[in-house]
């Protein structure tokens, strides 16, 4: 089964029999978001990105300046270990961190998840990469991408789903980042952007790949 196919299967199980009341909340508050104007705020290919320092999963500090010393970097945005279509992705992702690193890039995923759920998911999909916390989402509002949940869904993930957003991630402000990804070459400028209001869509990494080769050939020919 390929990744898209995965995503089909994932999204006809998750909501093959969910009650329709549970389905109109959600695909509501995902139209409310695409209509919301926010893929108009995250940062665009030529922009400058954002520097940071995260902890990972281990509590060790790590620095985008240090990493963009060094080579390219990927980032990859994740919602939370409780979102099956992040896991596939990731899942999928790992796949191609040999090729990515072969290009001189390191890739990193961040979430606003506390660092114990970040090295459960590192143990269930056994990824060949760290996540970093990005407490509040103050990175990933920093990129375009943070937004909060109606009142409406924060009630149906936390009552009926079990999923408590304020015990993941460590605050009340029941907020993620869409799911994106980016390449920041060693200027520090985006080089590649793409970023789903809709968490249910996730894009092979081919392109992201086809880039990542092209910077590379750059630099070996500049």
């Amino acid at each position: 089964m390929d990744f898209q196919e995965k995503l089909k299967s994932i999204k006809k199980r998750i909501e093959g029999n969910m009650p329709p009341s549970y389905l109109k909340i959600m695909h509501k508050a995902t139209h409310d978001l695409e209509q919301s104007g926010i893929q108009e705020k995250v940062l665009k290919v030529g922009q400058k990105a954002p520097s940071f320092e995260l902890v990972d999963q281990n509590g060790k500090i790590v620095s985008s300046e240090e990493i963009l010393s060094k080579g390219m970097l990927v980032l990859t945005f994740y919602r939370g270990v409780w979102c099956p279509y992040c896991n596939a992705d990731l899942a999928n992702l790992k796949k191609y961190v040999p090729e990515i690193e072969e290009t001189g890039a390191t890739i990193l995923g961040i979430s606003p998840e506390l660092p114990q759920f970040l090295q459960k998911i590192i143990r269930m999909q056994r990824l060949n990469f760290d996540i970093l916390h990005d407490a509040k989402n103050v990175l990933a509002a920093q990129f375009g991408l943070k937004f909060y949940y109606p009142q409406d869904l924060k009630e149906l993930y936390r009552d009926k789903f079990n999923i408590n957003l304020e015990l993941q991630q460590g605050n009340d402000e029941w907020a993620l980042p869409m799911p994106a990804r980016f390449i920041i070459d060693q200027e520090g400028i985006i080089r590649y952007a793409e970023s789903k209001p809709d968490y249910r869509n996730r894009p092979n990494p081919d392109e992201l790949m086809e880039v990542l080769k092209s910077i590379k050939i750059e630099k070996i020919n500049s």
